[in-house]
């Protein structure tokens, strides 16, 4: 093994989708940046169809969209067999979601209700977490960001001016060091941040067996008695016992998981041998704060959660492009005062809400008359077309929403992916990493303007059918609208530019 280089702009511990991404969106603004990954080898069987299969939210097809990283990812998925990876995947009727396993359906949704977005502008993308990782690794080192696999952070040491990190390899120096190494952090222990929230009422069971008489057990999910499990055949399932989180991380014997299987199903299947056995647990925790000085967090080292939904990767990767352009702006020396303070008043929220919406989810899971009967509410509720129409708003993330203050219903939005004429999306023109001022009502002055932060903000004038009567918007480099106006722009427009782009008279580090 090559011995590690001395210094680096940013130092990411762990190398999973959410630090992977992060080096990428880093190395996409120009910072130096080290990847330390504990494992020598990627490959986990947990990675891979059909335990590792995750629902890809809207604003995470977005971002990897906006980074020209989608293509490749539905190439993936359309190579292997999602379809029989999962119970839900099988069924003719399209479901869209789902909260505690009661589902709602595409064809219940009323897209038109969500009038900041475009008509049919909501997809989905179902893939596993082995392909997501390999062509995020793949596209961090093609743009320079240096991987090291079986050298993971021992401890740190941080000051004001920067991070020392100790590794099993030796030490090396960074500007930032960036936390992205899971719910058992290192960097969040040695750096010192608050972790709060609420213990586990449950162990949760992921297993690969060859089972022996299964005529009882049933396809699908299914809440009992004693507690939930979900069965794909031959030999699939997922379980959960309400024993408050006692087995969690010990080592899951053969008879230990058909003991649990036997309870929860209330049948006699007998599992005759273990191919996979992993435990999870419903634990909510999250930090209260996401930066101390030079260290930051992303991912599940900020926060955890049950994987009820799929919600913690996506969550993640949200985590890791707000603050890739943030940081990145900080290291060149550009960003306004309070830019990276923005990563933490933003993200925090969003991850507060997640981990409430898993709290609710265990609420109805538990395996009592009151939770049956709350559950009798939710799937009355969820089976309208309001109803639906709210949890697939949650669920899909189409709702989500920043809080920059007053103004345009646009802002703090998630952008329309506009056509712009000549066959080009909104979408594509922000694969740079810039921010984007769109123009449909071709301002000469707007221009003049925007040509004041050249090299932080493209400008383009352009005519669309489907602008929404939007004039024009100012779009950040993660996609979120951060200034708008209806008709003809505003003296807003330069205020929300420096807010977010800082002084255009400012310049970079050499």
């Amino acid at each position: 093994m090559q011995p590690l280089n001395t210094f680096y702009d940013v130092i990411i511990a762990g190398a999973g989708p959410v630090g992977l991404f992060h080096a990428r969106e880093l190395r996409l603004g120009g910072a130096s940046v080290l990847v330390l990954e504990r494992k020598r080898d990627p490959y986990s069987p947990l990675k891979g169809l059909p335990f590792g299969l995750r629902g890809l939210t809207v604003p995470t097809i977005e971002s990897l969209d906006r980074r020209d990283l989608l293509t490749e990812l539905e190439a993936y998925a359309a190579s292997k067999d999602t379809r029989a990876a999962s119970h839900w995947m099988q069924q003719q009727r399209r479901p869209a979601g789902h909260f505690a396993g009661i589902q709602f359906f595409h064809d219940q949704i009323d897209t038109a209700r969500w009038s900041y977005r475009l008509p049919g502008a909501v997809g989905s993308l179902a893939v596993d977490m082995a392909s997501i990782e390999a062509v995020l690794a793949q596209r961090a080192e093609k743009l320079g960001a240096e991987i090291r696999r079986g050298c993971g952070v021992e401890t740190l040491d941080a000051c004001n001016e920067g991070v020392r990190v100790y590794t099993s390899e030796g030490t090396c120096d960074a500007r930032w060091l960036v936390g992205c190494d899971g719910g058992r952090s290192i960097v969040r222990k040695a750096a010192g941040f608050s972790f709060v929230g609420t213990d586990p009422e449950f162990t949760g069971y992921s297993v690969e067996a060859e089972l022996i008489d299964t005529s009882d057990l049933k396809l699908g999910r299914h809440y009992t008695a004693t507690g939930m499990y979900t069965f794909t055949a031959p030999g699939t399932i997922a379980m959960v016992d309400f024993d408050g989180g006692a087995r969690h991380r010990s080592e899951p014997t053969r008879e230990h998981i058909e003991t649990v299987l036997r309870k929860v199903s209330g049948t006699s299947v007998t599992v005759k041998s273990l191919h996979v056995a992993a435990t999870w647990t419903d634990r909510a925790y999250q930090a209260t704060e996401y930066r101390r000085g030079r260290v930051l967090l992303a991912g599940d080292a900020a926060h955890i959660h049950s994987p009820l939904g799929g919600r913690g990767l996506n969550l993640g990767l949200g985590d890791a492009m707000n603050l890739g352009w943030k940081l990145a702006a900080t290291i060149r020396g550009v960003a306004p005062e309070g830019l990276l303070d923005s990563y933490t008043s933003e993200r925090h929220p969003i991850g507060a809400r997640v981990l409430d919406w898993s709290r609710a989810q265990v609420a109805i899971m538990r395996p009592s008359s009151a939770s049956r009967a709350l559950a009798a509410v939710v799937r009355d509720l969820i089976g309208t077309r309001d109803g639906a129409t709210y949890f697939a708003e949650r669920v899909l993330g189409v709702g989500l929403r920043y809080d920059l203050g007053a103004g345009h219903p646009l802002v703090g939005r998630s952008a329309p992916d506009f056509q712009l004429g000549e066959g080009t999306r909104l979408a594509e023109r922000l694969r740079s990493g810039r921010g984007l001022l769109l123009d449909f009502g071709a301002s000469v002055s707007l221009g003049a303007l925007a040509a004041r932060w050249y090299g932080r903000i493209d400008y383009i004038q352009a005519s669309s059918d489907e602008h929404m009567e939007v004039g024009a918007l100012l779009v950040r480099p993660d996609g979120i609208v951060a200034w708008a106006c209806d008709g003809t722009p505003n003296d807003d427009f330069e205020r929300a530019a420096k807010h977010w782009f800082g002084d255009p008279h400012s310049r970079s580090h050499p």
